[in-house]
């Protein structure tokens, strides 16, 4: 996910399930699977604006139908809109024949049966699945089924710092632990900024963040049979930690209980907060006027301040991939499109622009990943990310689940007490929404 994904009508796809498997997209893609002219792509919004992923993508378009003779209609979708429009593809039969969706959603949508499998032989199509990073992989479809998707955008979240504010508090490093976040977070929340930029409205954003807080804790959200399991001691402190930022420790500004997607950004470029946790921010910031010596970054806090695996993890593996609709009328075109948004040359290039990490291995060692804010969010997603639940129901826990915290983030901003007790009362809430 360049950005992060609206968790919208997720209810829907455990019913499409028998549906789908008869219908899928490809509708509006025309040709025959030997000679296929025309192929459509919903892209969805990696950059700073739909425009911007337009003038990016088209460019990466030509060169496709230069080389293969396809042409291939471009639609760049918002996040906001992206799964419903899928989720309507699905049973409708009008739709892409290639798509991007977040890799959050893989095992929702490969539950409806409308996207390809990607078997051994798939993969061998487009050079091979050892090509990929693993845990990329890991992150495109339930385990023990062949992956609905391919990876195409590697992310993973990091914590940004405005270095002059920390210069201005005489905070000489960014923290690495929580304690050491809330301390230091106290010593910048004043004068009217605030410490920590979060989005309490943007359901998937706080699933994001306390999945990860949940893995420090010891938690997880589903049980080894994959039945939701949210209120565990370790999810019910887990959540508490993450609202208790603004709730106990008043280093998040009571405004962000009702921020949406991006916000928090915009408040960081704007020196009114001094630290945000993000996905690959950078290009967002330099949109919006940053130069690049105003901000660093580092890996988000753990306890000890040493990320690596359990309780060290530190992010889930974000990311987007690449699907094909099983139905499309140009298969073969389809899986050459893939094939050229999955080539080194093509990751190289598309990563760097959006500000990513390649998925794809030979690609991860150009010079351009290497640079300090890249290298922190490659060493998490090799090290210290896990990824977020495969499970078909994943869609319904973002939304449940990213409800219940948006609305204890109301309760703080309010003054109402977030207690274990309240904290445990929403998420017994969000559980009792999730598929029996």
């Amino acid at each position: 996910m360049r950005r992060i994904r609206a968790a919208a009508a997720a209810a829907v796809v455990i019913s499409l399930a028998t549906v789908a498997a008869g219908c899928g997209g490809g509708g509006s893609g025309g040709g025959d699977n030997s000679q296929p002219k025309t192929l459509t792509y919903w892209a969805s919004n990696q950059g700073p604006s739909i425009e911007a992923d337009k003038k990016i993508l088209t460019a990466e378009l030509k060169k496709f139908e230069k080389q293969s003779g396809i042409k291939v209609k471009l639609e760049v979708v918002p996040w906001s809109d992206l799964l419903n429009r899928i989720l309507a593809a699905t049973t409708s039969g009008q739709g892409p024949d290639v798509l991007n969706i977040g890799n959050t959603w893989s095992a929702s949508l490969q539950a409806t049966g409308a996207l390809l499998p990607w078997d051994d032989a798939a993969f061998e199509k487009i050079g091979g699945r050892d090509r990929f990073s693993e845990a990329a992989v890991a992150s495109a479809g339930a385990e023990g089924q062949d992956p609905a998707a391919v990876p195409l955008y590697s992310l993973s979240y990091a914590l940004y710092y405005n270095k002059k504010m920390f210069a201005d508090a005489g905070i000489a490093k960014p923290p690495t632990t929580w304690d050491e976040l809330v301390t230091t977070g106290k010593k910048l929340s004043k004068d009217g900024k605030w410490a920590l930029g979060v989005e309490g409205g943007n359901l998937s954003n706080n699933i994001h963040q306390v999945f990860a807080l949940g893995q420090q804790q010891g938690g997880d959200f589903f049980d080894a049979s994959g039945k939701a399991d949210f209120t565990s001691d370790a999810n019910v402190a887990a959540v508490k930690q993450y609202v208790d930022l603004m709730a106990k420790d008043k280093i998040v500004a009571p405004g962000n209980a009702e921020y949406a997607q991006n916000q928090s950004l915009t408040d960081f470029a704007k020196n009114r907060t001094a630290m945000v946790l993000w996905q690959s921010a950078a290009t967002t910031f330099a949109a919006q006027g940053m130069k690049p010596d105003d901000w660093g970054v580092a890996p988000v806090p753990v306890p000890s301040g040493a990320p690596g695996t359990g309780k060290q993890v530190n992010s889930m593996v974000a990311g987007i991939n690449i699907a094909v609709f099983k139905n499309t009328k140009n298969l073969d075109g389809a899986t050459k499109f893939v094939e050229f948004m999955t080539s080194d040359a093509e990751q190289k290039l598309l990563n760097d622009t959006y500000g990513s990490i390649p998925p794809v291995k030979a690609a991860q060692q150009d010079a351009a990943f290497s640079a300090p804010d890249r290298a922190v969010l490659r060493d998490t997603l090799d090290k210290s990310a896990a990824p977020l639940p495969q499970v078909p129901e994943e869609s319904q826990f973002e939304t449940a689940v990213g409800t219940a915290v948006k609305e204890l983030f109301a309760d703080a901003a309010a003054g109402r007490p977030v207690t274990t007790e309240s904290v445990k009362a929403r998420l017994s809430k969000a559980q009792q929404q999730m598929p029996k």
